[in-house]
């Protein structure tokens, strides 16, 4: 199973215990997202003494293995196009159109597989290493065995070829799969006396079914007769070559080293015996060409029964088999996705209500989630399972380590066109808390806003608050001049932003607003309490200027929150009565009687005026 590691087994699910798995053994294991955590333990026999659990061993499952194999990355990004193209093309062609289509997609996803096991082949045959050679040989064997078994799957099911070109496709399918024949027709061809025509024995012309049975059932009478009449009796090789063409089933065993499997002789067979087989024909001569060949000294490999649940036309079987022999969930996802969109599965429900098709896709892309950047294909898998998928990359995408913040934002983006409002909810104020824990306050408010999280606004404006009295100045201004309207997420951010601009309007000499919108802060009861001292201090330079600034009314306003300030009574605001605290509130008193003078006069000499 791909996963994060041990760490991925959630604390808080239960360990489940499988008493009796071994002899006075326990195993315990806890599900993880994409993997499973497995404990040995030893206990001791009752009565014996030995009470106390010995050391046990841990063991991490993983799921998808093949994930972290560096040379199948191929396979799963460019496989990822395809089957995006797959699932935007459903309702394009219909007819004749559509099933060539099919073809073609098929095909590319074949030579997806091929161009990964050419990589592969080379990566075995570069590396000095016994152990990645061993592997990348395993891998190669593999991805062998997977187009083998697509490509008859393709001929089969997504072509669904008829008598007569079934057999042609069969016969390129071995050509293909089975190097032997390759370079036995490369040595025919090369030959001083090679056949007439190289394309002698291909079947494809524009004969109809009839016509072709009928030519060659004549064709096949004329040699029987040859054979009874004794004509190649004085030539074993040529009896043998006759027999050979007539189907005879013991003279092609006799060949039987020619043949590296018995699939390769069932097609032989069928092309000297059958060459108009039909489709559902193919099983019975399967299984007795499996038989004939095999000849009761070996048992069929799982390969084998892949192979014949095909020709039988049991997909489902094909797709189970498929399921439990292959290393990893590529295969089994990307063909049933193709089988379903030929319309071949649509009988089949699974019985927790899913069908196949999302059931693997949904097993696929678990996978890749577990993978530090492969889960970007996943999210795109999730999005085409109708039932269970938004379900799954909700889950999923909780779990991805937001490592950095370019990784944070793209996992937020992903979540915001799906208008998973949770989930960007929780990004955010995960963010939100790391970039407070690095004491940096502009990004955490900056994704406490994205996360329209008022509570931590409110905090960590206060932290912005308590920078600028220990320090004297705002840090992160460019984000504090432009919240616009983000600052009415909370009393507390709307200060902030409003304090700033008084700042502002003071640096750029606009007074008069200055001094209004200072005097609102303080009479609106948005300031912290513990603020109100910074304000009446910042009106001081306000009221010293030559100037008047402040008109009676809004003196007198001041002065009535300098009293509220520092006044004794339950419910106000704290004070800290100490010397510093005490000049400044002398200051204060001194400033503001001064300038109630100065505005008495100037409004009584413009009233005598």
């Amino acid at each position: 199973m791909g996963g994060a590691g041990p760490g991925a087994a959630d604390e808080h699910r239960p360990v489940t215990v499988v008493p009796g798995a071994v002899p006075r053994r326990q195993l315990c294991f806890a599900w993880g997202p994409a993997e499973v955590l497995v404990c040995e333990t030893l206990f001791g026999r009752a009565g014996t003494g030995e009470g106390a659990p010995s050391t046990s061993r841990v063991f991490v499952v993983r799921r998808d293995q093949d994930i972290y194999i560096q040379t199948l990355r191929k396979l799963f990004n460019e496989s990822h196009g395809i089957f995006m193209g797959l699932q935007r093309s459903e309702e394009e062609l219909a007819g004749k159109s559509r099933k060539a289509q099919l073809v073609q997609v098929s095909k590319n996803y074949r030579s997806v597989i091929r161009a990964c096991m050419e990589d592969m082949h080379q990566a075995a045959i570069s590396t000095r290493d016994p152990a990645l050679q061993g592997q990348y040989s395993t891998q190669v064997s593999i991805l062998s065995a997977m187009e083998l078994i697509w490509n008859l799957c393709e001929i089969l099911f997504v072509e669904a070829a008829a008598a007569g070109p079934l057999l042609l496709r069969l016969l390129d399918w071995v050509r293909l799969h089975v190097c032997d024949v390759d370079s036995m027709v490369r040595e025919v061809l090369s030959s001083e006396n090679p056949s007439k025509h190289k394309l002698f024995w291909n079947l494809g012309n524009t004969q109809t079914l009839t016509e072709l049975e009928l030519k060659w059932q004549h064709w096949h009478e004329e040699c029987q007769r040859y054979l009874q009449d004794g004509t190649f009796a004085s030539n074993p090789h040529m009896e043998s070559i006759c027999k050979i063409l007539l189907g005879d089933e013991d003279a092609i065993l006799e060949k039987k080293e020619l043949m590296t499997t018995w699939y390769h002789f069932l097609v032989t067979r069928l092309l000297y015996s059958h060459p108009t087989v039909k489709p559902m024909e193919l099983r019975f001569y399967a299984q007795s060409s499996m038989d004939l060949f095999l000849g009761g000294e070996s048992s069929p490999e799982p390969l084998d029964m892949i192979l014949m649940a095909a020709f039988e036309f049991e997909m489902h079987q094909v797709i189970k088999e498929c399921s439990i022999v292959l290393s990893n969930w590529w295969f089994v996802a990307h063909l049933t996705d193709l089988l379903d969109h030929c319309k071949l599965l649509q009988s089949h429900n699974l019985y927790f209500g899913s069908n196949m098709r999302e059931f693997l896709l949904l097993e696929y892309a678990s996978g890749l989630f577990s993978h530090h950047s492969l889960w970007q294909l996943g999210v795109d898998y999730f999005d085409h399972c109708p039932q269970y998928g938004r379900v799954y990359l909700e889950l999923h995408i909780e779990r991805i380590p937001l490592s950095t913040e370019q990784k944070a934002l793209k996992v937020l983006r992903i979540c915001e066109q799906r208008q998973m409002h949770e989930q960007v909810r929780s990004i955010c104020k995960i963010m939100a808390m790391k970039a407070l824990r690095n004491n940096r306050l502009g990004s955490a408010l900056s994704w406490s806003i994205r996360a329209k999280d008022a509570a931590f606004a409110t905090l960590i404006s206060d932290r912005f608050l308590k920078d600028y009295c220990e320090r004297g100045c705002f840090s992160d201004l460019d984000l504090i001049d432009n919240l616009g309207p983000s600052m009415l997420l909370s009393d507390r951010l709307t200060f902030l932003g409003k304090y700033r601009e008084f700042h502002r309007l003071y640096g750029e000499k606009r007074f008069p607003e200055a001094a209004r919108l200072l005097l609102t802060l303080m009479t609106a009861h948005i300031a912290p309490c513990s603020f109100w001292m910074t304000l009446l201090t910042d009106a001081l330079p306000l009221l010293e200027q030559k100037e008047v600034i402040f008109s009676a009314e809004q003196t007198y306003e001041l002065m009535r929150c300098l009293e509220d300030l520092t006044s004794p009574n339950p419910g106000s605001a704290p004070f800290q009565d100490d010397d510093v605290e005490t000049t400044k509130v002398e200051m204060l008193r001194l400033a503001l009687a001064r300038n109630l003078a100065r505005v008495i006069v100037k409004e009584g000499t413009v009233e005598g005026s």
